[in-house]
């Protein structure tokens, strides 16, 4: 089952998020620095009920958009970007790199990732994606949107995806730095 909750903490599912209450799309707002695009629902909220993770379509704009999980929670992004600026993403590459079992995991969250993607699309997203050639190219690009399923581009991507479903990079995080 999904982390998704609504901000009475109602569970919700995986098909059928309720509509999103004004005052969390203002929060939202907020935390982004601007109006959020695609937004489908709250994946993940703080013990205070704030949200932590959004879910957005796979189609903004008419455009694909790979990246379905987008962390919002101010503390945490704060904290990954302390990591990232201190070069935590070259040394996790180089132990991943040596390392054929962390590469097979990581190619494995990516493969779970796009099955869930596709899971939450519409099927008119999804056919709209289709018309426009964008649904293949996109079941090749995982978390974050990456092409490389072996290496890390963002941490905040991947720790956003692992709070919604446990993945190898953000259970790494959660054991090592955060």
């Amino acid at each position: 089952m999904s982390n998704s909750v609504d901000i009475s903490g109602v569970i919700l599912g995986k098909k059928s998020p309720q509509a999103i209450a004004p005052a969390v799309v203002a929060q939202i707002k907020t935390l982004l620095g601007r109006e959020p695009r695609g937004l489908e629902t709250v994946e993940v909220v703080d013990y205070q009920g704030a949200p932590s993770v959004i879910r957005v379509a796979s189609l903004v704009d008419d455009k694909p958009f790979p990246t379905m999980y987008w962390l919002v929670d101010k503390q945490l992004n704060y904290r990954i970007d302390q990591l990232e600026a201190g070069g935590l993403i070259a040394r996790m590459q180089q132990m991943i790199d040596a390392d054929e079992s962390l590469q097979s995991a990581m190619i494995h969250d990516h493969q779970q990732f796009i099955l869930r993607r596709e899971s939450h699309m519409s099927k008119a997203i999804k056919q709209r994606l289709i018309d426009q050639d964008y649904f293949d190219p996109l079941q090749r690009r995982g978390i974050g949107g990456i092409a490389n399923f072996t290496r890390i581009r963002c941490l905040h991507t991947y720790y956003a995806s692992h709070l919604v479903n446990p993945n190898t990079i953000g259970s790494w995080l959660d054991k090592e730095y955060l």
